[in-house]
């Protein structure tokens, strides 16, 4: 994957890649010992089904960054590998 800077990556929508909307990023969380991203914080879309996803605060969907598959106008991820 080539690299992309932070802050092209501020209010990006989450699609999975069987082209579901999952919602659009909020934060990420970085372990900063190894600089590596662990998770997307992700504000789930009204029509997205959040069962079987880690919830927080009710509004936050999280996902871990390995389940990314592409980076461009959306951010594609592995819907089951975004399952915990």
């Amino acid at each position: 994957m080539t690299r992309v800077f932070a802050r092209s990556l501020s209010r990006k929508k989450i699609m999975s890649n069987d082209g579901k909307l999952i919602g659009t990023l909020k934060n990420i969380r970085v372990d900063f010992d190894s600089g590596q991203i662990l998770d997307m914080i992700i504000h789930p879309d009204q029509a997205f089904s959040t069962e079987g996803y880690n919830l927080e605060d009710d509004k936050l969907l999280i996902i871990p960054f390995e389940s990314v598959k592409d980076i461009k106008d959306y951010i594609v991820v592995d819907r089951y590998l975004a399952r915990k």
